[in-house]
């Protein structure tokens, strides 16, 4: 990978942690269209596996405002929805791969920009659970079914049980990729390599937080995740 390939990761993965720590989720959604656009090999183990640092950092800064309550069904739902996932992923080739990273990044700017928001019952978590790791481990996006139910939560209480959830979620994505051969020796040298990149993603939400509302942050991020993902289509489709 060129310096520069490695730069536009490098802050593509910056901005993602950043918003990650400030709003709960993000760190697909913002990263893995750019990152597909550089180097898809990256994709998904790479993004997945700096999810866990930032998203482990998180639950500590908010550990005093967690409350697990609904957590739990949607962990349930995630187990099948990560052994789909990682089947999908063996399954599709690369250009099939990219134009689902894209649509489902498309999809999750549209059900933000409409606004639903179904109530977090069990079946609603657990429905969203099965979604997040179906994409979260095909992807590495699966913030969008999640924000959904969870979004009636705000605050330290959102980034908290969103990061809770993320964090396990990702551990069983990694555990069940690396099972089916799905990391490759690059993915882990990259994630080893972008480790300082994604920490100070993390401690610049600090700053930023003080900048912008998370609303305006969440806004700002899907406008350039939507960009990233037009290009990466333009790009499997040119």
């Amino acid at each position: 990978m060129s310096a520069g390939a490695f730069a536009l990761v490098a802050v593509a993965v910056f901005a993602a942690a950043c918003m990650q720590a400030s709003i709960g989720f993000g760190m697909g959604m913002l990263a893995a269209p750019v990152v597909a656009l550089v180097d898809p090999t990256l994709i998904p183990g790479t993004l997945i596996m700096s999810a866990v640092v930032v998203t482990l950092l998180v639950v500590v800064r908010e550990r005093q405002s967690l409350d697990l309550g609904g957590t739990g069904w949607a962990l349930v739902g995630r187990v099948p929805g990560t052994l789909a996932g990682a089947a999908l992923l063996l399954l599709l080739p690369e250009r099939g791969l990219s134009l689902l990273l894209a649509g489902v990044v498309l999809a999750g700017v549209v059900m933000a920009t409409m606004g639903w928001s179904p109530p977090p019952l069990r079946r609603n978590l657990a429905t969203a659970g099965a979604a997040s790791g179906l994409l979260g481990t095909a992807t590495s996006i699966g913030g969008p079914p999640m924000a959904l139910v969870l979004q009636s939560s705000t605050g330290a209480r959102l980034r908290g049980n969103m990061s809770a959830f993320f964090l396990v979620g990702s551990l069983m994505s990694i555990a069940v990729l690396a099972a089916a051969g799905a990391i490759e020796r690059e993915n882990t040298e990259m994630f080893v390599v972008l480790i300082p990149v994604t920490v100070l993603g993390y401690v610049a939400s600090r700053f930023v937080n003080r900048l912008l509302d998370p609303a305006r942050l969440r806004w700002l991020s899907i406008g350039i995740s939507s960009v990233g993902a037009v290009l990466l289509i333009g790009q499997q489709i040119l």
